[in-house]
């Protein structure tokens, strides 16, 4: 891997997971020492998180950008916008089986959930197949894309809200009731269900969130 794909993944990680908080100003001297690669990797990995939007240049340099409630409402129309067509879609062109054994999964997905949280980390990474199973059933390059790109910042966001264990196991009902709509093949009722997570997800979101 070359030298500005590790910084890039190792900055990229460390805003996601909130060890560069928002706020946190990213001097290429500081970074270059701590990641052990010289000051032109280092650039070039903050050159691709600012076009991502994790990062932002101004006065004091390259900053990790912040997280408001105005922004997370922004986040949720476009989440909302991308993935209920996406659902619908995945609903038409999805491969049935595909989605029911995902239902299936999703239905056992309490005994995931716990205080733990490298046992969360499996539910997490089940509800990521379903998220890659319905890119991949889209069938439309321009739409998963979107769709990834919006994720990274939805990772961010997750860490700011209580995910207690009552909302995991509710979020895991509303995912498998998507995977379930999809696997039947009713595009409406994948629409449905994937408006319900979201309105649930975000209402949750501003009632536990802590401002950073």
């Amino acid at each position: 891997m070359r030298a500005s794909d590790r910084a890039y993944t190792a900055l990229r990680d460390d805003i996601l997971e909130w060890r560069l908080p928002p706020g946190t100003v990213l001097a290429e001297v500081e970074q270059s020492e701590r990641l052990g690669v010289s000051r032109t990797p280092v650039r070039e990995a903050l050159g691709r998180l600012t076009a991502e939007g994790l990062t932002v240049a101004g006065g004091r340099g390259v900053v990790v950008t912040d997280i408001s409630l105005d922004s997370i409402d922004e986040l949720f129309e476009l989440r909302e916008t991308l993935e209920v067509r996406a659902a619908a879609l995945a609903a038409q062109r999805g491969e049935p089986g595909i989605f029911a054994r995902l239902q299936a999964q999703l239905l056992q997905a309490p005994g995931l959930i716990s205080d733990d949280d490298p046992a969360r980390h499996e539910y997490y990474d089940l509800v990521g197949r379903l998220d890659e199973a319905i890119d991949a059933a889209v069938s439309n390059s321009y739409l998963a894309n979107a769709m990834r790109g919006l994720r990274v910042h939805l990772v961010r966001v997750r860490r700011m809200a209580a995910d207690d264990s009552a909302r995991l196991h509710a979020a895991a009902a509303e995912h498998a009731a998507i995977a379930e709509a999809i696997a039947a093949g009713n595009p409406r009722l994948a629409e449905a269900a994937t408006m319900v997570h979201l309105h649930r997800s975000l209402t949750h979101l501003k009632a536990t969130h802590t401002p950073a």
